[in-house]
């Protein structure tokens, strides 16, 4: 078992405060019996890929720089024809604007139908047309894919560093990509779906962001056993503490408590178990493993349970 938890922590006074008060005792006991595999993945909160997005890149045998990871095309249509093709991802959204900042709040206040966001791609399927060798690929109703060979190569950042924030720090450097989402404002602009929208009280869509520019041929498959549990990110990307601490509680009761009786089942002499955890907050993501133990080893660890210092370790990462 693989258990993948992002959006584990954050920088800020008030994440520190609610770690530093945040009770996880399985998961405390858990990271004392596991061991650190590997380097840590990440640098700082600074970079145009997070951390998850870095730990699922090495494990599909992808190795693009920072902000260059074809996220896109891992989940393009897998094909002959598209193989070799530079995929974006687009992502609907609405641009606030307030005094001083203009803000991206996440897809899912849009609330798109299906109908309606596949009504909204196809009104701005004139910007890229096929006949000029553009290929395009409704994913979801959060989530539109197109390719181009001009899309290669370019660095975007993460949808993720920008939900709730600031955008102008992330906007794209690229000409291409930011003429592309000029022109898809433009397009938004005054358009009868945004007027029915407005009419009802919802949110315009008015800017998609563009992210996870660039080719990746034959991506290895993510490992079979691997759980990715992301209940951590929209109370994280909100700052709604009090919510991500309760999605903290659940996970160590859940999942957490779930690993933790396979390694004591290990260490209580069982079967030897194949289990990892990976950990990824803004900075950095790390994982560990579950090591082999001498009986003596074992036989200690359960009189003396070992506790890891979580608030510590979560807030470096």
């Amino acid at each position: 078992m693989h258990l993948l938890i992002p959006y584990a922590s954050a920088i800020g006074d008030a994440a520190s405060h609610t770690l530093s008060e945040l009770p996880l005792p399985h998961l405390a006991e858990l990271l004392a019996l596991l061991k650190p595999e590997g380097e840590a993945l990440g640098g700082d909160e600074f970079s145009l890929n997070t951390p998850l997005e870095l730990a699922l890149a090495q494990w599909r045998g992808c190795s693009e720089p920072d902000g260059q990871l074809p996220t896109a095309a891992w989940d393009a249509p897998q094909a002959a024809s598209t193989a070799s093709l530079a995929w974006a991802r687009l992502t609907p959204i609405h641009l606030a604007v307030g005094s001083d900042q203009i803000t991206a709040l996440p897809p899912e206040r849009l609330a798109l139908a299906e109908a309606e966001s596949r009504e909204f791609f196809a009104a701005l399927s004139e910007l890229w047309p096929a006949s000029e060798g553009w290929h395009s690929h409704w994913l979801n109703s959060d989530s539109w894919l197109i390719a181009h060979p001009s899309l290669a190569g370019l660095s975007s950042a993460s949808l993720d560093r920008v939900v709730h924030r600031h955008v102008d720090p992330w906007m794209p450097k690229a000409r291409r990509l930011r003429t592309l989402q000029n022109e898809v404002q433009m397009l938004l602009h005054g358009h009868a779906l945004n007027e029915e929208r407005e009419t009802r009280g919802a949110l315009a869509l008015n800017s998609v962001w563009i992210s996870g520019c660039g080719v990746h041929q034959a991506p290895q498959a993510l490992p079979t056993d691997l759980h990715i549990e992301t209940r951590l990110r929209e109370p994280l990307l909100a700052g709604d503490w009090q919510a991500w601490a309760h999605a903290w509680t659940q996970l160590d009761q859940g999942p957490i408590a779930q690993c933790l009786a396979l390694a004591r089942q290990a260490s209580a002499g069982g079967q030897p178990q194949a289990l990892r955890l990976t950990l990824c907050g803004e900075r950095w993501g790390r994982s560990w493993q579950l090591p082999a133990r001498s009986p003596l080893q074992r036989l200690w660890q359960r009189w003396l349970p070992p506790r890891a210092d979580t608030a510590a370790l979560l807030g470096a990462l």
